[in-house]
């Protein structure tokens, strides 16, 4: 297949930035245009990912790789800008104005993300990574309310830019004590220096960007103000999509010191379980709903680094399936978010009161999602964490699950307390029905649909995973 073909899926994305770059010189605002626009480029852009799904070779002198594995990422990226891009039809939260360059912003950083789950270069790997970086911060800068907006969007970045060093540090670290300046060299090299202190420190510390990225402790620290602080869409983006691109590489990077990764499995243990237990014993205290799903996903990425610390071809196939069951839980979640929140502002997890009255299937969609961020069955959050937990086991770390399980039931309580809210809290105030657009409806039938026929009926989606999974280790 020549290069072209390859890079398929990133010309499109480049070409809609493109388009909402010349939209951005538009002196009169039409915001409905820019939806219309966006949704029908970002449809494109699905569509191109799934006809490159099979595309294999290499681009600019072996720095760049497609497989199945890259391109399953590159699927889940283009899905997760589709769905965002389908909150955006009533986008309160930014101004008229602003908004070319929100969805500018929305396609650099998918971009950017798509060129990290290819790049098997160093370089192109923290360059890919900086550019969806500062996509994000400029992103969550656009938000109306400006106060909230410019310190959520400041901290994000001054955290930003430190990992972003210490990353840099561990590259330099890495290449100084072994030479290697791809991927494929590491996995060559890795196990005859793993051993050396040198290279143990570069490894974790080129990891750090990826960690960041996640949400891991103890690089969380922006999450929580940066999710109440941006706009919803823009939130939903960065719990969503923005995470497959950092999971895809440190799935790869782990397969490549799978022969000598027994440091890096240990340290992985460590940020996992700090990673679930913050995040969960901190979500219980949370108040604010952009806040709570902030710390969920903090816990996320834990069951997330279970997967990838298995190093096997099961525990890659687990966390490749449990990043599209996330991007679907969660933008659930933000649908409902979105919808009672139509004109911007934050909401309390009590402003949630009288949900099912109001709206009985948004209500069901929030349950559902909730239920399967929890792991409940017969959801498809159930299937991925069972998949995950069972790689785990088969390479002997059945400490770390039980650990784990401990978690997934302290979850339970504030997931139930948002449930509890839409369900069975009477509103001070008798609401009148939500008038939701048709498309809405849809979207959530569709969702609750894939998140029950998918947990019982998983089969297709894992075999994708794992043939993915095998892409890689070729």
């Amino acid at each position: 297949m020549n290069g072209w073909a390859l890079f398929g899926p990133e010309l499109f994305v480049f070409g809609a930035a493109l388009v909402f770059l010349a939209l951005c010189l538009v002196k009169s605002p039409s915001p409905r245009r820019d939806f219309m626009v966006a949704l029908s480029l970002a449809a494109l852009v699905v569509v191109a990912g799934l006809a490159a799904l099979k595309a294999q070779g290499t681009l600019f002198a072996e720095a760049y790789r497609v497989d199945l594995f890259s391109q399953v990422f590159k699927v889940l990226l283009a899905l997760g800008l589709f769905l965002v891009i389908c909150l955006c039809s009533r986008l309160n939260g930014v101004e008229a104005r602003h908004h070319p360059e929100f969805y500018l912003l929305l396609f650099i950083c998918t971009l950017a993300m798509m060129l990290l789950s290819s790049a098997v270069h160093l370089l192109s790997i923290y360059i890919a990574l900086e550019l969806s970086s500062y996509s994000l911060y400029v992103l969550v800068s656009l938000r109306r309310a400006r106060q909230m907006a410019m310190e959520a969007s400041l901290k994000f970045f001054l955290v930003g830019i430190t990992a972003s060093a210490v990353m840099l540090l561990g590259l330099a670290l890495l290449y100084g004590a072994t030479g290697a300046v791809t991927v494929h060299e590491l996995a060559r090299i890795l196990p005859g220096a793993a051993d050396r202190p040198l290279v143990q420190v570069g490894l974790m510390l080129t990891l750090c960007g990826f960690f960041f990225k996640l949400a891991v402790f103890p690089f969380h620290v922006w999450a929580p103000d940066v999710y109440q602080g941006a706009a919803h869409p823009a939130t939903a983006f960065i719990a969503t999509a923005s995470k497959i691109g950092a999971v895809a590489v440190l799935v790869r990077l782990a397969a490549a010191s799978e022969e000598s990764g027994t440091y890096l499995a240990h340290a992985l243990v460590a940020l996992s379980i700090l990673s679930m237990t913050v995040g969960n014993l901190a979500a219980i205290a949370q108040k604010d709903l952009k806040r709570m799903f902030a710390y969920s996903s903090i816990a996320q990425a834990g069951y997330v680094l279970i997967g990838i610390l298995s190093m096997s071809p099961d525990g890659y196939a687990a966390a490749i399936f449990y990043c599209l069951a996330l991007l679907v839980m969660k933008f659930t979640g933000f649908l409902v978010l979105v919808a009672v929140a139509f004109d911007g502002a934050n909401i309390e997890i009590a402003e949630l009161a009288g949900l099912h009255r109001r709206s009985p299937l948004l209500a069901m969609a929030l349950m559902t999602s909730l239920f399967s961020l929890a792991g409940i069955p017969p959801t498809i959050g159930f299937t991925g964490k069972f998949l995950i937990f069972n790689a785990a086991i088969a390479q002997g770390h059945l400490p770390l699950v039980l650990i784990a399980m401990v978690n997934v039931v302290i979850s339970l309580y504030y997931y139930l307390m948002v449930v509890k809210a839409a369900y069975l809290l009477e509103p001070a105030l008798d609401p009148p029905p939500m008038q939701l657009p048709a498309a809405v409806n849809v979207l959530a039938v569709a969702l609750v649909a894939f998140m029950v026929v998918f947990g019982v009926y998983p089969q297709a989606f894992i075999e994708m995973a794992r043939f993915a999974a095998a892409a890689l280790l070729k």
